[in-house]
C-alpha cells in the first residue's frame, strides 16, 4: 500500500491547578479558540473544545506520527503563558499536571461533540470529580482511588 490512512479521535481531559475555578466565565472562549488553534499549529485537528471553571474537555484527531502526551504537553504549555500574558484578570493561571486522553471511534464522534457542548448542563448533576473516575471507568483503566487527587 501507497500511503497511510488514519482516523485517532482523542477526547482529552484536564484540570485547572489544584482545580480551582480559573477559567474566567468572560474569557472562557477565548480560551477554548486558542487551544483549537493550539492544536492545528501542530498539525492536529480540533473538533470541539470545552468545559468549566476547573477543568477542559477537547476533541481532537491526532496523526499517529505524534505522541499524545507530546501534544497535550505543548498545548498546555503554550495555553498558560499566553493565558498569564493576554488575560488580564488570570494571573497565575496554571494546568494540573497530568490528563485523561480517551479513544474516540468515529462512530462515538457526534457522542462527545455534544457531551463537550452540554458540560454546564452536564455539571448541575454530576461533579468534575466524579466524571472523570466515570471516564475511567467507562474506558477501563486502572487507576488508585487514593493517589486520583494528588
Amino acid at each position: 500500500m501507497a500511503h497511510t490512512f488514519h482516523q485517532h479521535y482523542y477526547h482529552l481531559v484536564w484540570s485547572t491547578k489544584e482545580r480551582r475555578p480559573l477559567i474566567l466565565n468572560e474569557y472562557k472562549d477565548r480560551i477554548f479558540e486558542f487551544l483549537g488553534g493550539s492544536l492545528r499549529t501542530l498539525g492536529c485537528v480540533s473538533l470541539q473544545a470545552g468545559g468549566m471553571n476547573d477543568h477542559i474537555h477537547i476533541l481532537a484527531g491526532i496523526p499517529p506520527r505524534f505522541a499524545v502526551s507530546e501534544i497535550v504537553r505543548d498545548i498546555k504549555v503554550a495555553s498558560s503563558k499566553w493565558i498569564n500574558a493576554s488575560l488580564p484578570k488570570a494571573t497565575g493561571f496554571s494546568w494540573q499536571e497530568g490528563y485523561g486522553s480517551f479513544s474516540v471511534s468515529t462512530s462515538q464522534k457526534k457522542a462527545v461533540l455534544n457531551y463537550i457542548l452540554n458540560q454546564e448542563k452536564y455539571h448541575k448533576i454530576k461533579s468534575f470529580r466524579d466524571e472523570f473516575i466515570e471516564l475511567l471507568d467507562l474506558h477501563e483503566i486502572e487507576y488508585d482511588i487514593n493517589y486520583l487527587w494528588q
